[in-house]
């Protein structure tokens, strides 16, 4: 076990048992206050530490860290760029300076004011800049759903799907973090009774719950990386919402796949929880059958346990309503055999690519995660307790998705991804 990993440690800062960010946690973001400009933070509790601040106070001087501006930064890259020795110290000195028994911080009041900002003081931005996207569609769940509404019931997966994990190319430049909203997006689509497509805005807007790793080490064009190797590469997870027009879905994704239904928004939570963080929290993945070719092969549990949720709120609905519980563990292929498969072909990855999961359904309809599950492609309408019902979403409906591992009484959170829906313009 990691010693920041070990579950007796406690912080002389409060953290109430139900918070997603205790001393085991630790997670990385961006964030910016009225005072002081974008840069590196770690949420511990109800704060953030600003991490700058403690390397302006030599406290990072024990480390391999050649230049502290690198946490003086708008993005993570430059951070992650330096490798994951550096990310293990970083993260390492970081508990050692929260722990209840080190004065360094405690018994300083003036640098603990510096340093400490609450969370409801500051804004959250991007974690990284993204160079590439990649969606995978990794959740046999989703799949045979999908499969099944939209072809033959007795073959809802088609050929591939059991051999390879399937995915595609997104848009990177449209994923945007928590709080920023999302314009329902315009597009063509052909009902099924119509002669001749339309355009106008979608009619069937919808969420899938995802979730999605970070790469914080490149690779050379032509090189490809192992099942094995790909733990030296996974910098940590966010949650990820691939909003998606499932009218306009239908109509473009012959023969190319997914464009305008997929690319207009994808929102993604703010804090970075470390792959090292998640550590204690593996656990078997689904039997995979047929038996996978070599390059896809692993050892040990590569799967992780993280309970998931989303919630709606909507205008005449002031309590979000849970409408889906899901859970990570429940994804057929692994990170590590996404990131070999990714690679296998000598594509090259680079500094904060991010690779969503694709959605993520569990076994029973309300581990479904989408609308597009959950009301069986608007067949069965959500039951609202305001009395109105949904089949997709609708202008100002918000929609939350948290997500947390929890494991002998340590909570490892990564807080929410949250958009509200505005009209189409």
């Amino acid at each position: 076990m990691l010693k920041t990993n070990d579950p007796s440690l406690h912080s002389w800062i409060q953290i109430s048992p139900e918070c997603h960010f205790p001393i085991q946690n630790l997670p990385f973001g961006i964030f910016q206050a009225p005072d002081r400009d974008a840069r590196v933070g770690v949420a511990i509790g109800e704060y953030v530490l600003d991490v700058y601040v403690l390397t302006q106070h030599r406290l990072f001087d024990m480390l391999d860290i050649v230049d502290p501006t690198v946490f003086h930064r708008p993005y993570l890259n430059d951070f992650m760029a330096l490798g994951r020795d550096i990310w293990r110290q970083v993260r390492g000195r970081i508990s050692e300076l929260l722990r209840n028994d080190n004065p360094e911080i405690r018994d300083n009041r003036s640098l603990m004011a510096e340093c400490l900002l609450k969370q409801k003081e500051v804004q959250m931005l991007m974690p990284v800049r993204v160079p590439n996207y990649t969606d995978f569609y990794s959740s046999i769940e989703h799949a045979t759903n999908v499969g099944t509404m939209f072809r033959d019931p007795a073959n809802a997966l088609l050929p591939n799907w059991k051999h390879l994990p399937v995915g595609y190319h997104g848009r990177a430049s449209s994923i945007i973090p928590s709080g920023v909203p999302v314009r329902r997006p315009k597009g063509q689509a052909k009902p099924a009774d119509a002669d001749a497509p339309t355009f106008g805005p979608t009619k069937q807007l919808d969420f899938e719950l995802e979730m999605a790793f970070i790469t914080g080490q490149p690779t050379q064009l032509g090189t490809s990386l192992t099942t094995k190797e790909a733990e030296e590469y996974i910098f940590g997870l966010v949650l990820f919402n691939d909003w998606s027009a499932r009218d306009i879905q239908a109509w473009e994704y012959v023969p190319l796949g997914p464009f305008l239904a997929k690319n207009f928004a994808s929102s993604v939570s703010p804090w970075v929880v470390t792959l090292d963080a998640l550590e204690p929290f593996r656990v078997p993945g689904p039997v995979q059958d047929p038996k996978v070719l070599p390059y896809l092969e692993f050892e040990g549990n590569k799967n992780l346990d993280i309970n998931l949720e989303v919630t709606l709120q909507s205008p005449t609905l002031p309590q979000e309503q849970v409408i889906c519980r899901s859970n990570y563990k429940h994804l057929y292929w692994n990170m590590n055999q996404q990131l070999a498969h990714h690679t296998v072909n000598g594509c090259n990855i680079e500094v904060g690519d991010m690779y969503a999961s694709g959605t993520i359904s569990g076994p029973t309809p309300d581990s479904y995660g989408s609308m597009l599950e959950l009301t069986w492609r608007g067949t069965k309408p959500l039951q609202l307790p305001d009395g109105s019902e949904r089949k997709f979403l609708h202008d100002g409906d918000v929609v939350t998705m948290r997500g947390y591992a929890e494991r002998n009484g340590v909570r490892i959170g990564f807080g929410e991804v949250r958009a509200e829906i505005l009209p189409a313009l």
